[in-house]
């Protein structure tokens, strides 16, 4: 089929949910992407954080296309080496005690609720209240929907499950105020994704934590976007030198392959029981043995460095075009790469005139740049983007 017909036939039959750019994309190698028509793309996206070994990593396939051949599926009601491997890896690496596996970081999200909720019954029954940030982003299934603070997401899928409550990120004050003996868990992203890019001050975790501690309420950190090295860190509560009691991951965990995961405390995990929770797909061998590929090749290649320095480098020259173009360009933001530069105007133009000139960029939040490259990304791939959006950036202002 050719673009066209590619376009009619999606337009038919799937679901409009999703807002596409008119291109077909058809295979990748490295940081880039190619369409059906052969253009080739530099991809600063990276499937949402996801392909964090960027495309066909030689690696990864191998170990997909080995498991394949071997046994892609089967129940969680029996063991598989690839799982407990798994298993046994990302506890030792996350300083966490016992995980589950899902498919998605929503599913994880829910898991860690579901967990939340059974451990804080255990001390009181009315201990169920979870409270999240504004701006957040959790997930689409109905209990990471009403995590998620933000009402756009949420309009039209009234009534919503209680026991849910917001403040505002970064505000400690506000958050004390909301803590009560109902409070079963805070759940926080370490750093905001689909909310623009938001880092917290300095201290606010910490604070976090303490107040968790002093109140018995868990805490939970949502690293479903800022996890995998994201951050130069394999977990970016690890940059900030605070531990959670409960943290989920997914997006990178299999480099494109779908996978989830919540871990726990040996304390908390003991809430959960047989038949207490589950899921057919989770954790089986296909997406065990490309998790364990990916966290591989993170500690081969030592990709967190990599994300640590690139990030500041991409940081560095992102900032000398806001002093180039103030008037167009507010604020740029990150951690390794993660990172956001908050534009005065809405950003949807500028990602398609990226697009146009082969570039692959996001916007979230309306006006915020969002660039969630491979860590595998090189200074010279960096270089190339600056270029492209110097050259934009001169069409808007």
């Amino acid at each position: 089929m050719n673009k066209q017909q590619i376009f009619a036939q999606d337009e038919q039959h799937y679901v409009p949910v999703f807002a596409r750019y008119p291109i077909v994309l058809s295979h990748g190698e490295g940081p880039y992407v190619y369409d059906t028509e052969g253009k080739k793309y530099l991809d600063f996206l990276a499937g949402i954080a996801v392909n964090v070994l960027g495309h066909a990593h030689p690696k990864l396939v191998a170990a997909i296309a080995e498991q394949a051949g071997k046994i892609i599926h089967c129940s969680n009601l029996y063991y598989t080496e690839q799982q407990a491997t798994l298993a046994a890896t990302l506890t030792k690496l996350a300083g966490m005690d016992k995980v589950f596996f899902a498919n998605s970081g929503a599913e994880a999200n829910e898991g860690a609720i579901k967990l939340a909720r059974k451990y804080g019954k255990t001390l009181n029954a009315d201990r169920v209240e979870i409270i999240t940030a504004e701006n957040s982003f959790h997930g689409r299934t109905y209990a990471t929907l009403t995590a998620t603070a933000q009402p756009k997401y949420q309009k039209g899928y009234e009534p919503l499950p209680g026991g849910f409550r917001y403040v505002p990120f970064n505000d400690l004050a506000a958050l004390k105020s909301m803590v009560s003996e109902k409070t079963c868990a805070i759940l926080l992203e370490p750093i905001q994704g689909e909310g623009g890019i938001n880092i917290p001050d300095d201290g606010y975790l910490q604070a976090v934590r303490q107040l968790c501690d002093e109140s018995g309420a868990l805490l939970i950190f949502d690293e479903i976007q800022t996890g995998m090295g994201r951050t130069g860190k394999l977990f970016a509560y690890q940059y900030f030198g605070v531990k959670p009691d409960i943290v989920t991951v997914a997006k990178g965990l299999g480099g494109g392959v779908p996978i989830g995961a919540f871990l726990a405390s040996d304390k908390v995990a003991a809430a959960f029981h047989a038949g207490d929770h589950g899921s057919t797909f989770g954790g089986n061998p296909l997406a065990c043995a490309a998790a364990n590929a990916v966290l591989s090749v993170i500690a081969e290649e030592d990709l967190g460095a990599n994300a640590d320095r690139m990030g500041a480098y991409m940081i560095t020259e992102l900032c000398k075009l806001q002093n180039k173009y103030p008037r167009l360009i507010h604020e740029v933001r990150g951690k390794g790469l993660m990172i956001g530069m908050q534009l005065s105007r809405p950003g949807r133009e500028i990602v398609n005139r990226c697009l146009e000139e082969g570039f692959i960029i996001n916007c979230t939040a309306g006006d915020i740049l969002r660039f969630v490259p491979p860590l595998t990304i090189k200074q010279a791939h960096i270089d190339e983007l600056i270029a492209n959006l110097d050259k934009v950036f001169a069409e808007f202002s």
